[in-house]
C-alpha cells in the first residue's frame, strides 16, 4: 500500500511478504503432516481440553465447542468458551491435541489476567477501528493535501493501534503454546516423541504471529514517511 519505487520501505516490504507467504504454507503443510500422526493416548483435541481445564479447575467455567472452518480453533474470553475446529475438535492426532492445548492456554491466561492477554483484550476496539478506518483517513488526508495534514496524523495515530496489537500479540501466543506442552507432558497425553510433533505445529504457527507484526510495522513506517514527504511539500 502506497509504495513507490523510491520509497526505502518499499524493497523492505518485499521479503516481509515473502516471510508471511512462506510463514502461511508452513503452518499449513506442519499441522496437515503431524495431523497423520495419531496420539497414542487416543484422545481427541475436544478430550485434551477437557482434560486441561479440570485439571487447571476451569471445567465449570469454561466451555468447548466445535467451530466451522479451517484452523479458526480460538478462545472467546468474552463468554469464556473455546471453540475448536472440526480438524482439532474430533480428530486425536498430535496436531489436534497441541492446537486444543494451546487454546486452553489463553482460557488458562485469562484466569491469572496474565498482562500481555489484558492488555491485548483492552486495545482490541482501537486496533479494529485502526485496521478499518486508520489508512482511510490517510487517504483522504494525503487527497486534500495542506489542509488533510492532520487527518494523516490521526490514521497514523489509529495504526499505531495495530502495531500495538500484533506486538503485544507475540508474547501473548508464545505463553499459550509453553503452557500448552507442559500440560500435554505433565498430564501423560503425549509421549516425549509426539510432544515434538505438537510443538512444531505451535512454533509454525508462532511464525504467522511474527510475520503479522513485521507487516504492520513496515506499514506503519511507511506512513510516517509519507506523512513526512507530504510536510516538506
Amino acid at each position: 500500500m502506497f509504495m513507490t519505487w523510491g520509497n526505502p520501505f518499499f524493497w523492505l516490504s518485499i521479503p516481509v511478504f515473502l516471510f508471511a507467504m512462506w510463514a502461511q504454507f508452513k503452518v499449513m503443510r506442519t499441522f496437515r503432516k503431524y495431523s497423520q500422526v495419531p496420539a497414542g493416548s487416543g484422545i481427541t483435541g475436544a478430550e485434551a481440553a477437557m482434560r486441561i481445564l479440570q485439571h487447571v479447575g476451569l471445567a465449570n467455567v469454561v466451555k468447548v465447542e466445535p467451530v466451522q472452518g479451517k484452523l479458526s480453533d480460538h478462545y472467546d474470553p468474552r463468554n469464556k468458551v473455546l471453540r475448536l475446529s472440526p480438524e482439532v475438535y474430533s480428530s486425536a492426532s498430535v496436531a489436534a491435541l497441541g492446537v486444543a492445548a494451546h487454546e486452553v492456554g489463553h482460557a488458562i491466561q485469562d484466569k491469572e489476567r496474565y498482562g500481555p492477554l489484558v492488555l491485548r483484550n483492552t486495545i482490541v476496539p482501537v486496533a479494529g477501528l485502526g485496521s478499518s478506518l486508520g489508512i482511510i483517513l490517510f487517504i483522504v488526508g494525503s487527497a486534500l493535501g495542506g489542509t488533510g495534514g492532520w487527518l494523516m496524523d490521526l490514521g497514523i495515530l489509529l495504526f499505531v493501534g495495530v502495531v500495538a496489537f500484533t506486538v503485544i500479540t507475540l508474547p501473548t501466543e508464545f505463553d499459550a503454546s509453553a503452557r500448552a506442552l507442559n500440560q500435554l507432558q505433565g498430564l501423560g497425553m503425549v509421549t516425549p516423541r509426539e510432544l515434538g510433533g505438537s510443538q512444531a505445529v505451535l512454533n509454525a504457527a508462532a511464525l504467522t504471529y511474527v510475520a503479522a507484526a513485521a507487516q504492520a510495522i513496515v506499514q506503519l513506517l511507511q506512513l510516517i514517511l509519507m506523512r513526512n514527504m507530504h510536510r516538506e511539500e
